[in-house]
């Protein structure tokens, strides 16, 4: 099963707000031995939404999407992802029961009588519109929910959330912890890695497919440095993957650096 990330918003990409969405959801899922397979970044602009989503419901992934869904004109993600379904924008009813607790809520905490058929809750009860056939996800925070749907393929789902991380990041949990227990720790993980100082990649190529060829179940990675006023030149080189073939690969990998007479630091 694969986790994509779908992080929509102009905020985002003109740099008025720096997004946390990321490496919070790499947090979420490597907490439950799960890990992200991809993410993408999209603009306010209601055909690339459309499209992106269109794409990604037809895949067999589990995919969370922040951002997008109020009920400002420069929210597209419910009309969005309806479009990309076909399906029409229907007022959930939980989600409207949902909503209008929340106006109960804040006209108790000023003392008043709330009013529901006034134009601004009316208003707000386009947030509880989703694509015909979504299920809520239950937001801890005010109590206006985000939505669920079932990809095309009949394999996978998307889950949205507002772009709030205070609302967002509690809703995917949830979304984790109780639909994708499941999933959790169903494969071990293990990762090594170490610093090969003033080294070419193109020296360590035939090292790392060598590694790759013989242990089919880890992945070499290489990250090269430029160095700077703290570090020297070097490569973040290392194995990861199933742990019964990370260990004698890490063993191979260091072999091969001395065979290079290469210097190399292991990382803690």
């Amino acid at each position: 099963m694969a986790f994509g990330l779908i992080i929509i918003g102009d905020e985002i990409l003109s740099g008025r707000r720096i997004d946390k969405h990321f490496p919070k959801v790499l947090e979420l899922l490597s907490q439950r031995g799960l890990q992200l397979a991809w993410a993408e970044y999209v603009g306010d602009d209601p055909a690339r939404i459309t499209a992106t989503l269109k794409r990604t419901l037809a895949s067999d992934d589990v995919v969370f999407c922040t951002g997008g869904i109020g009920a400002t004109p420069d929210d597209h993600t419910r009309q969005c992802a309806a479009a990309a379904l076909g399906v029409p924008l229907v007022l959930h009813p939980e989600a409207k029961a949902k909503i209008q607790e929340r106006i109960s809520d804040t006209a108790r905490e000023a003392g008043v009588t709330p009013n529901f058929d006034a134009p601004d809750n009316l208003h707000r009860l386009k947030m509880g519109e989703f694509p015909q056939g979504a299920a809520i996800i239950p937001n801890p925070y005010n109590k206006i929910p985000g939505f669920s749907l079932s990809n095309t393929s009949g394999t996978g789902a998307h889950h949205f959330a507002p772009g709030f991380p205070v609302m967002a990041w509690p809703m995917f949990e949830w979304v984790l912890e109780t639909q994708y227990a499941d999933q959790f720790h169903r494969h071990a993980w293990a990762e090594r890695s170490m610093l090969v100082f003033e080294a070419m990649e193109s020296t360590l190529t035939p090292l790392m497919e060598a590694i790759e060829a013989k242990y089919p179940l880890v992945k070499v990675f290489s990250l090269p440095h430029v160095g700077d006023e703290k570090i020297r030149r070097h490569i973040d080189l290392g194995v990861k993957g199933d742990p019964e073939q990370v260990g004698p690969a890490f063993e191979m990998m260091q072999e091969g650096l001395r065979q290079l007479h290469a210097e190399f630091e292991i990382a803690a």
